[in-house]
């Protein structure tokens, strides 16, 4: 077994890590290595050839692998060494990774820092509960993406979508423009839970219908999916009896939500939120577990790769200030609180001496809300109040602290971000 140190050890070669090692590197901290368990770094970028990415990062549009492409390119011209092929399989509250790979073995591997950018996964059918036998033909959306955009195998012609996630939106018109039949994506929510932009660019603009409030009950077939039943749901999200509705097809698509790869930070000893399933986290994006920093989709899922970089970046240039003991000490932290509307916030915790000139404040809405208020509150003071048109729990909001804020409230405990109706 092979022991070696470094500064900073990033977890994950996708957009997050990418950033992260890049923002580390360019803030004067040379020992960055970046561990990927993936055959090439870049992530679930490399499978996303359509387009949409970089508006704000780069000011022009891109797809997915040239996105990707640009943040690789910069690695390298770092200098910033990686491992592919490379999974990590431990790390304990003293920062010390254990990796394994082909070449090297069983690696320990002592880091000043550890960034963790392991991405998400897709939620599996087990976790759906719907009944039937196990068929071919069932596969998660990303899954049939990576077939359609990397392997080029088309998982089927006749096609029903359950879950009207981003990633299945886009692969309803992906699986269109190869030919297939996309008869219907069903939502369970009221509410879609993608970008109001692929709704309509996937669906709308291809007459596929979205059935929200409706859900798969049942699969049909024992060698091939030969149909699904759809059923409409009542408030509770219990399909109502009457309503189901048998439809033809040879493939379902399965996007049903996304979940942070946390197994690595349950073992570190890092507190997770029963929300997001991601880190708990201070202005510095540190985790529960000094030097322990997390970004991207396994601190929280986001709607677009330009926040994730933004974010690593974040996360990179603090865990280079942790490993050189340039971070001040911080006092007594403020709580974030999400009050009513807002499911979460990250980060959950502030130390005003560090979040700098402006703090962003990333969250999510529970509901669709129309001409609603983003309110928020210091103790029961209103200090800001913005008006937004719709408000949707498909796409991130944000709103930014400044440290006048804090000078103006000192020996502030709590701020609270909350939606407000006219």
């Amino acid at each position: 077994m092979t022991v070696t140190e470094h500064d900073i050890v990033v977890i994950g070669g996708g957009p997050a890590g990418l950033a992260a090692a890049i923002a580390a590197k360019k803030s004067g901290v040379n020992d960055v290595l970046i561990l990927e368990r993936g055959g090439e770094l870049g992530g679930i970028l490399n499978q996303c050839i359509h387009n949409g990415f970089g508006l704000h990062t780069f000011g022009e549009e891109l797809t997915g692998s040239e996105y990707a492409a640009r943040f690789i390119a910069e690695a390298e011209e770092l200098g910033i060494p990686y491992k592919l092929d490379t999974m990590a399989l431990d790390i304990t509250p003293e920062r010390v990774v254990t990796a394994v790979n082909r070449t090297d073995g069983v690696m320990t591997i002592k880091a000043g820092a550890v960034i963790l950018a392991m991405g998400c996964r897709e939620r599996p059918r087990g976790a759906l509960n719907i009944a039937g036998f196990r068929p071919a033909g069932i596969f998660s959306a990303g899954t049939a993406q990576r077939l359609v955009n990397i392997e080029g195998y088309m998982p089927g012609k006749e096609v029903v979508i359950l879950g009207s996630g981003d990633i299945g939106l886009i692969m309803a018109r992906r699986m269109t423009l190869e030919g297939a039949r996309v008869k219907l994506v069903a939502e369970l929510m009221p509410y879609s839970g993608g970008l109001k932009r692929n709704i309509v660019q996937c669906l709308d603009d291809f007459d596929i219908p979205l059935l929200l409030s409706h859900t798969v009950v049942d699969i049909e077939g024992k060698e091939r999916v030969t149909a699904v039943v759809v059923a409409e749901v009542d408030e509770n999200r219990r399909p109502i009896p009457g309503t189901e509705q048998r439809i033809s097809c040879d493939t379902l698509l399965l996007s049903c939500g996304l979940l942070p790869e946390n197994e690595l930070s349950q073992s570190a000893g890092v507190e997770l939120s029963p929300v997001t399933g991601g880190a708990v986290v201070n202005e510095s994006l540190e985790t529960s577990v000094g030097g322990v920093f997390a970004c991207g989709n396994v601190l929280h899922v986001h709607d677009l790769v330009d926040y994730v970089s933004e974010e690593a970046a974040l996360a990179g240039e603090n865990a280079a200030r942790y490993v050189r003991g340039e971070r001040c000490e911080g006092g007594e932290p403020i709580s974030l609180r999400a009050g009513n509307g807002v499911r979460y916030t990250v980060p959950s915790f502030i130390a005003p001496e560090r979040a700098g000139d402006k703090l962003t404040v990333r969250f999510r809405v529970a509901d669709v809300y129309k001409n609603a208020f983003v309110c928020v509150y210091c103790g029961d003071e209103c200090v800001q109040r913005r008006k937004k048109r719709v408000l949707a729990p498909g796409e991130m909001e944000q709103v930014v602290l400044t440290d006048r804020l804090f000078a103006e409230n000192p020996g502030l405990s709590e701020i609270t971000i909350k939606i407000e109706t006219a």
